[in-house]
Formats: structure tokens, sequence, C-alpha cells
């Protein structure tokens, strides 16, 4: 299969190209600072709605600086195949140590022994954190960002497991009824009302992308009090949705105007097609059914299997000063990231005029904490 990227406006020093026998996967990976051997090992993992285009803004400093920089379509996106996007399809091979495999067999099929440093976004941060808490003589630095980790879950209390708390009967019974997306994006009917927005594919993404930004003025995000109804019904509705409403429906409002479009440089109208065009090719569901897993408790009884073990790789955590992620799980935000998870934890670090999409709004301060991160752990770079 050819590169599914071959007219997409990429840096000249980024280059398209396909690895095979990744864990069932034949992976489409971007890939920069390729031309030196032996350099230290750079894997950039994305997260949803995305691809491992987001990463295009961060990968030339990074290959420039010294790394040989990989950034994958992960299982479920853009121009990896070998997966299943099924509703009814093999969700197992959706859950996170299954995940965390394919990273680890990407650095294996790459003729490495190792990554010096594991980078992961949104979604793809749990999976950077299972990949380095599983296997610390493979990652040997990790960076998160955007979606704390707080640890492996832990065991029962006792012999009788306490029912968890119903979140989503909470929310409905709420006097504006909501709903947690997460659970909306594990329903049959999330991809269907994404991939038919009546806006178009194109505009639904752009909404998104522009709600969960920084240069949506609305977004102020705060500490919450805990994992109930009515804290989480303060965060923004692409978060915790009106429970009539699906994702399309809840940006459509927030469709930036021309001018601001017109000021948007780190997400044009042809980058933003690249998105439009690969979920319009792949549709949602395979990257959907990672939400689905997420709520199974049979991937919760896995990782019991983890209960007390920390990160042992020196890690830090980055996002956007303006970004919800941060604290949209009370009780495993920001304030749970401390030596419960980790054993050599480099801080929390929020970059200004940043959202969600941190590496993507502002990718020179995250090139720099990124490269300040990996020279206080010691990494020399050439």
């Amino acid at each position: 299969m050819t590169s599914t990227l071959a007219d997409a406006p990429l840096p000249p020093s980024i280059r398209v190209r396909r690895v095979d026998g990744v864990n069932g996967l034949s992976m489409q990976i971007l890939e920069a600072g390729h031309e030196t051997p032996d350099r230290p090992l750079a894997l950039l993992l994305h997260g949803f709605p995305e691809l491992a285009y987001s990463w295009r803004r961060v990968m030339p400093a990074l290959a420039e600086a010294g790394f040989h920089v990989v950034a994958p379509d992960q299982r479920g996106y853009g121009g990896t195949t070998g997966w299943d996007g099924r509703y009814d399809g093999d969700l197992a091979a959706s859950r996170m140590l299954n995940l965390a495999t394919d990273a680890l067999t990407l650095v294996r099929r790459l003729g490495r022994e190792r990554a010096e440093l594991l980078v992961g976004h949104d979604f793809g941060s749990p999976v950077a954190s299972w990949a380095a808490l599983t296997r610390p003589d493979v990652f040997e630095r990790v960076a998160l960002m955007s979606a704390p980790f707080a640890g492996p879950p832990p065991l029962p209390p006792g012999p009788a497991e306490p029912p968890a708390p119903d979140i989503d009967a909470a929310l409905a019974a709420l006097p504006r009824p909501r709903k947690h997306y997460q659970h909306h994006y594990a329903t049959r009917e999330a991809e269907a009302e994404m991939l038919g927005a009546p806006q178009g594919l194109h505009a639904f993404l752009r909404a998104y992308y522009h709600m969960k930004s920084a240069d949506w003025a609305q977004n102020a995000p705060h500490p919450l009090d805990g994992w109930t109804a009515e804290a989480l019904a303060q965060m923004p509705t692409y978060y915790v949705m009106d429970r009539a409403c699906g994702m399309a429906e809840t940006v459509a409002p927030h469709m930036p105007d021309a001018e601001t479009l017109a000021a948007n440089d780190w997400l044009t109208d042809p980058e933003m097609a690249v998105y439009a065009e690969a979920f319009a090719r792949t549709g949602f569901q395979g990257a959907l059914n990672w939400y689905r897993c997420s709520l199974d408790p049979a991937q919760l009884r896995e990782h019991r299997l983890f209960a007390g073990r920390r990160i042992e790789a020196p890690a830090i955590f980055l996002a956007g000063a303006s970004d919800w992620g941060i604290y949209q799980k009370p009780g495993a935000d920001i304030r749970a990231m401390d030596d419960r998870a980790f054993a050599r934890f480099h801080g929390v670090h929020l970059i200004e005029g940043a959202g969600h999409w941190v590496q993507q709004e502002q990718p020179e301060a995250t090139v720099a904490r990124l490269l300040a991160f990996a020279a206080e752990t010691g990494l020399a770079l050439g």
C-alpha cells in the first residue's frame, strides 16, 4: 500500500514510509532525522481525532537537535492497516496493553533495542504511560501530554468489590441532563453522527479542534471537587455533552468565523483537510474502540495486575494552560501526578497560549521543554 500522505503539506525533512509486521499491523509512519544512523530514538504517539501528522510541527526541530524521530499512525488510524474497524469486531485488540505492545513492536521493527524518548499526547499519553510502566528496559524516558496518568488502578479493598458509581445515570438526572463524551464515544451511534455531520466532516473537525484550543476564549480550566455529576457538569460541552446531542451538534455553534480561521497559523485549511480526508476514508470506529475498552471492566481487571507499580523511567507532563484535559478526571488529574505513579517525576509544565493541541498550537515551546527534559535526564544529543 502506498502512502496516504503523498499530497499532504509536510516539512521537507519529514518522510513517509511503512513498517510491516508491527503486532499484526502495517504501520504508516512519519520520520525525521533518519539520515544519520544510531541517533537516539524519539517515538511520538498521537491521540484522538488525530494522526501521526499531528507531530509535523515538532519533528523537524527534534531531528535537528539530534533525534531520530518517528511518529506512527496508531491502530485504528490513518494509513496504518491490519486493524478491525467494526463496532462488532475484535475489541480486545484495542485494549491498552495491546496498544502498548504496538509501540514496543514498532521499536523492534525499526531495528532498535530501546527508545530514548517516548512521547504521548491525549490518548497517546496512557499508551505511553503503560508502555513505560511495563517495559522500563525499552522506554528510557517518557513525556506525557494533555492526559494525566495517576498510576495503575488499586486492588479492590476486600473480597466483595464495591460497585462503581453510575456517573452516567447521575449526569442524566441533572436538571440539564448531560453525558460524558467517553460514554458517547462508546455507543454504536457515535461514529455515524460524526461521519454524517450535517455541516460536513471538515467543518465538524474544524469546530472540534477550535473549541479545544486556546483560540476558544471560554476555555478557562480549573480543578474540580470530585467525580460527581455536579462537578463534571462544570466542564465545556465537548467533555460533558448535553444528553440529547451528538458531538457534531455540540461543536457546530462554535465554528470559528472567517477572521479567526484566517488568523490560524497552527492548523491551516489544507492541513485540516488531511484529517478530514483520513477519517472520511477510515471512519472513526477503529479509534472509538479505544474508548470502549477504557470503560470495559475487563481492562480494569487486567490493569490491576500492576497495582502499586510506578513508572521507573524519568517522566514529565506537558499541557496547554488552556487545556481542560488536565482536570477532566478529578482524583486522577494533574494534582495526582506525583511519586505514587512515578519514581523520577520532573514535574507538570503548562504552556501558555495552548489548549489541548499543545504540540500544534505551541510547537517551539513544546520542543524546548522536551529538549530541556532530555538534557536534565542525561541524554546527550549530537
